[in-house]
This record gives structure tokens, C-alpha cells and sequence, in this order.
């Protein structure tokens, strides 16, 4: 899914403000801050922006859809996975948390929306990214996944296999209150 023209995902702004954390600013209007530091510690690929120096180094890329560290393509990060980890840390629901639910259940657009109680309208907003996923829809993601059994550690294996995290950093706020219960 492309979303190069889209304002959500133009990077207006970047600056390192510490050691594995951004401050980011969309062409939307979005403002938020992204904590790395877990997926710097994990990801190898990642492993050089460890490093202070390089990491306040942090710049736009070329065409304003990533940040580029130390003048070097080979350490990018595309602006939608950027806006999706920071809205997640931030204890909401991301559009990429919408595609890899449907994908974990092979739904498609219309079936997705059937499921939900969405129409397919709204739901390819929430997809693309184009409108921010409400906490309902988020929630029902949640609840969907509840009723099918397929939430992790539920016992009873799953009929969709194992489930990553909702976030690849940290779930949200709502996901762990989700799984406390």
C-alpha cells in the first residue's frame, strides 16, 4: 500500500530530543515523539543509532517520507511505520494495527468491515491512515480477536496461529488493559 502523497505520512519536521527519541511533525498537522530505543536494541540493523552522535544526526529524507541518520540511506525509517509506533506509544490505535489484523485473519476490505460493523468506507480511512482509528474500532479489533480465540496466552491454541504484540515496541495502553483482564 502506497501512501507517498498523503499529508499523515509527509514529514514536515524531525529532531532527536534523547538518546533512541524523536519529535516528529506531520504535513497534517500531527506532532508526536517515537521512543526507538527498544527496536534499537533488537533490530541489528538498527544497532548504530545506539550511538549518540550519529542518532542527533537525524534528518529528512529526500522526498520528506522518512528520516535518514548521519546523511546515510542505509539507516532510514519510512514515516508511516515512524507515525504508527508513535501513536501506539501514546496508548492509541495505529493504521498499521488495522492492516495487520486483517492480514492475520486474510480478511478483505468488505469482510473486515462486515466483521466490525464498519462500512468500508470508514474502514479504508482507518487503513490508509487518512483518519485517525477511533479507540471503539481499536477496541473491537481486541474484542474480535477475544471472541475467535485468538488472543494470546488464552490456552486452547489458535485458529489463526500465534499473534504479534498490537505494537512491535510496546502494546498500547488499551491492548494491556485488554490483556490484564
Amino acid at each position: 500500500m502506497t501512501h507517498i502523497h498523503q499529508p499523515q505520512f509527509l514529514l514536515r519536521s524531525v529532531e532527536a530530543i534523547e538518546p533512541g527519541v524523536l519529535s516528529l511533525g506531520f504535513g497534517d498537522g500531527y506532532e508526536g515523539t517515537v521512543d526507538l530505543n527498544a527496536a534499537m536494541g533488537r533490530l541489528r540493523s538498527l544497532a548504530p543509532l545506539q550511538d549518540w552522535d550519529l542518532f542527533q544526526r537525524v534528518a529528512l529524507d529526500e522526498w520528506s517520507r522518512g528520516v535518514i541518520f548521519g546523511g546515510d540511506d542505509s539507516l532510514s525509517l519510512a514515516s508511516d511505520n515512524l507515525r504508527a509506533s508513535a501513536i501506539e506509544q501514546e496508548g492509541e490505535f495505529s493504521h498499521q494495527q488495522v492492516i495487520a489484523w486483517m492480514d492475520r485473519h486474510g480478511f478483505t476490505l468488505d469482510r473486515a468491515a462486515h466483521e466490525l460493523g464498519l462500512s468500508r468506507r470508514m474502514l479504508a480511512y482507518y487503513r490508509s491512515g487518512e483518519k485517525p482509528v477511533p479507540r471503539t474500532v481499536g477496541l473491537a479489533l481486541l474484542g474480535w480477536d477475544a471472541l475467535h480465540d485468538t488472543m494470546p496466552n488464552r490456552g486452547g491454541g489458535s485458529r489463526s496461529g500465534p499473534r504479534p504484540p498490537m505494537s512491535p515496541e510496546r502494546p498500547s495502553v488499551s491492548a494491556r488493559r485488554v490483556h490484564e483482564r
